[in-house]
């Protein structure tokens, strides 16, 4: 028998994320010490978590609490690896997922777009029909039904995605079909539309209906693994599996909504940056996780993480559950700069990877990218992770002379304006998430985290006038670090249209308790104890005739609906920078987050010294060309397990550890806070 959540048994607590080219391992003991490791992930995961376990030093009896995030999902619907699945819908509703919205990426006409997850000869329909009220106009016909299960029998199909027009408003013959199916195809997973996804607007609910089914048979099984494997180690508690909305949830639930694990990775990130930023006291922050081949990029008002209910993994193919907002964008420390046509220096999105990697690495690299420029710089070292890789400054400079030629530019001029053009990209992307949306980014500190973000961070800050930079004591695995600060989560959702002038709020808090008691059963079958149980209700509400709507927090029991309103046009003038209080307001949607508090790690703040009383140590005196500089200066690189809570830098200076290094440029300031962070502030 699984023990509770929150059962306290033994001392460690673990962490995972499963990246693309490592499986990062963070670890926090009984007595608070945290330990980290990194070990290439494997072509099984499972043995890289395993593997990267056992390099931690981490025995499974003694782990109290396991939590991971994973690209699987979001790699099998990028390279379509899934098995074949089938989609079942009323009659003329079958291209519905083909004939999509219209829209394209680009304005290339012949660009098209990629074709379903679910080939034409595999939507079949049947006879059946709900009206827009609910009304069953058509009983689903069952002689129908069976033959097609038949048809899927012996196409040996995996899974079946079950999508009916208006299913949302009467899940009946949805669920009649689901039954057949089960009948008839024992062991192949059915998915219906009005339990994932029970929405209006057919395209949108049959898309997140079709990648779910596609996830299921591969997530379903991984779990199940994972879970076994992890047992036959001797762990004895709940496997958490991060998904996209920036909860967890146990394999019997992932078995059922798998397409809620994509973009599990990058939500970790977002998590772990609000977390930083809160304990250093920042309620309004900016994540920037930059990595090997992208930057993602988060943003949290007043403690709460800005969040979607449309995203997709592909163009064209949106999944709506509730996500954290990402940001990602093709510029990381592996992307290639290069010349468009009009001989325009450009950075990404591009990238070498990991093989061949920068020109820099030796391994047959020729492109430059931003480690070599950064490396001819001087801002990163001739060797990396502790020496594990040593980088070839003359092969920088021949990869960056084929970019530096053509524009008349000497190599160390070349590289600065490399550095320039990937922080402009970069400082770009953090405007969409922040300007765009209202949001000042002068009120943020900006967290600046992964294997490349404290390079850059600095720059990105004094650009867009953020005053304080936080780097987290181990920037490479801060992703990791989220999957361990996040509690069980299921958002349900039940369509409402209505005219809030003329809502009951009575009628409309008995809507949202229905919606907290299926959260309550779900919670339930993962072991949750109802003292850990927390709700939070949200009435999404729009201008009539309005097409998207924003989701108003509200508490039970509603005695009036004024409130709703005027947060919403408080909301709207702040996301649109317009508001109309004179406009009819409708109620469109009705939102329940369940969550399953779990424990999260708890550390103690560390006595800081006088930073006047220690005088810190250069392991090396650089000569580094800053990009804004048109001479190399003098600048000392410290270790920064070195630094102890209080000590003072002054930049020109580097910091450097085993997963990341922090560039501290001229007129800044880096000062160490209780916690192990590095506070920078420009202080010109």
């Amino acid at each position: 028998m699984t023990e509770a959540i929150g059962t306290t048994r033994q001392r460690i607590r673990t962490a995972v994320d499963i990246g693309g080219t490592f499986t990062d391992v963070f670890v926090q003991h009984g007595d608070g010490r945290i330990s980290t490791a990194k070990y290439p992930t494997q072509s099984d995961p499972i043995e890289g978590v395993l593997a990267g376990m056992e390099q931690a030093g981490v025995d499974w009896a003694d782990v109290e609490f396991f939590s991971h995030g994973t690209t699987i999902a979001t790699n099998a619907l990028i390279t379509r690896n899934f098995p074949r699945i089938a989609l079942v819908t009323t009659e003329g509703f079958r291209d519905v997922i083909e004939i999509r919205r219209g829209d394209r990426e680009s304005w290339d006409p012949y660009q098209e777009v990629a074709p379903p997850f679910v080939p034409r000869r595999h939507r079949l329909t049947v006879r059946e029909r709900i009206g827009y009220d609910g009304e069953v106009l058509q009983p689903l016909d069952e002689d129908q039904a069976r033959d097609i299960a038949r048809i899927l029998r012996r196409r040996e199909v995996a899974a079946v995605a079950v999508c009916f027009v208006n299913s949302f408003t009467n899940p009946e013959n949805e669920e009649r079909m689901a039954e057949i199916l089960a009948e008839e195809l024992p062991g192949v997973s059915v998915t219906t539309s009005s339990d994932v996804h029970p929405e209006i607007f057919e395209y949108e609910r049959f898309s997140t209906t079709v990648a779910n089914a596609a996830l299921v048979p591969i997530i379903g099984p991984y779990a199940r693994t994972l879970e076994d494997r992890l047992s036959e180690s001797g762990y004895a508690n709940d496997v958490l599996l991060l998904h996209s909305g920036g909860g967890v949830m146990t394999p019997k639930m992932a078995e059922k909504y798998g397409a809620r694990l994509a973009a599990s990775g990058i939500a970790a990130g977002a998590i772990a940056s609000r977390h930083i930023a809160r304990t250093c006291g920042f309620e309004n922050s900016i994540g920037f996780d930059m990595g090997g081949t992208s930057t993602d990029v988060s943003l949290t008002d007043n403690g709460v993480l800005g969040t979607t209910n449309r995203w997709s993994v592909e163009f064209g193919y949106p999944i709506c559950f509730p996500s954290i907002e990402v940001l990602t964008i093709g510029a990381g420390g592996g992307s290639i700069s290069w010349l468009d046509d009009a001989g325009s220096l450009r950075n990404g999105p591009q990238s070498a990877g990991s093989e061949p990697g920068p020109a820099c690495y030796g391994m047959s690299g020729e492109l430059a990218t931003n480690t070599d420029a950064n490396l001819i710089l001087g801002t990163v070292g001739k060797k990396l992770a502790g020496g594990v890789r040593e980088l070839d400054e003359s092969l920088a400079r021949a990869a960056v002379e084929k970019v530096a030629a053509p524009l008349g530019l000497d190599i160390e001029t070349a590289a600065q304006s490399i550095i320039k053009v990937a922080n402009a990209n970069m400082a770009d992307a953090i405007r969409l998430i922040s300007i765009r949306k209202g949001h000042d980014p002068r009120d943020f500190a900006l967290v600046g985290f992964g294997g490349a973000g404290p390079l850059h961070a600095a720059y990105l800050a004094k650009d867009l006038g953020i005053p304080s930079v936080i780097i987290p004591p181990h920037p490479g695995v801060t992703s990791a670090m989220g999957c361990m600060l996040v509690d069980v989560q299921h958002d349900l959702t039940q369509m409402y249209l209505a005219d809030a002038a003329d809502v009951d709020p009575r009628q409309l808090s008995e809507a949202l308790r229905r919606l907290q008691a299926r959260g309550r059963e779900r919670l339930a079958a993962e072991h949750v104890a109802d003292e850990d149980m927390v709700f939070e209700c949200y009435v999404d509400t729009r201008y009539m005739g309005q097409w998207r709507a924003i989701a108003v927090p509200v508490t039970l029991p509603l005695t009036g609906l004024d409130d709703v309103v005027a947060t919403f046009h408080a909301n709207h003038l702040k996301e649109h920078n317009y508001a109309d209080e004179t406009a009819g307001v409708e109620i469109y949607r009705l939102s329940v987050r369940a969550i399953g508090v779990t424990p999260k790690p708890q550390a103690e703040p560390a006595q800081l010294i006088d930073p006047a009383e220690f005088t810190p140590t250069a392991t090396e005196v650089r000569r580094v060309l800053f990009p804004d500089e048109t001479a190399r200066l003098e600048t000392p690189v410290y270790d920064r397990a070195e630094l102890p809570p209080g000590a003072v830098l002054q930049g020109p200076c580097i910091v450097d550890q085993l997963d990341s290094t922090t560039v501290v440029p001229p007129q800044t300031t880096a000062r160490v806070d209780e916690w192990g962070n590095l506070i920078l502030t420009y202080s010109a």
